[in-house]
């Protein structure tokens, strides 16, 4: 599969994860998210960055929900953040939807909270 942004074609997996985490920018993200009906506000960019961050700076964490409740509290502190507000942010799963919006591979972790 694939869709253009910027005037490029960008490959991904049949379940929507970029194929080269090379191709992501905020430009593509902007993209992904369109195609699955999100507007991106700056809560949604924070939490982008810390998936980005954690996977490309931690190697290769993918953390699961709970962890990114506790980091996007320390990001966040105005917010109430609980597990329910990243789902209203990412209803297609923070881990999962966040993390093919933020470029990442697709998680191999077993799900869980």
């Amino acid at each position: 599969m694939s869709f253009e942004a910027n005037g490029k074609t960008i490959e991904t997996t049949a379940s929507g994860f970029l194929v080269n985490i090379e191709d992501w920018d905020e430009s593509v993200a902007t993209v992904m998210a369109d195609n699955e009906s999100l507007k991106l506000t700056d809560e949604h960019w924070a939490l982008i960055n810390y998936l980005r961050d954690e996977f490309i700076n931690n190697g290769g964490n993918q953390p699961n929900t709970r962890k990114m409740v506790k980091a996007m509290e320390k990001q966040l502190p105005d917010q109430k953040i609980d597990s329910k507000y990243l789902y209203v942010l990412f209803p297609g799963d923070p881990s999962k939807q966040g993390g093919r919006i933020s470029g990442l591979p697709e998680s191999r972790r077993k799900g869980g909270y």
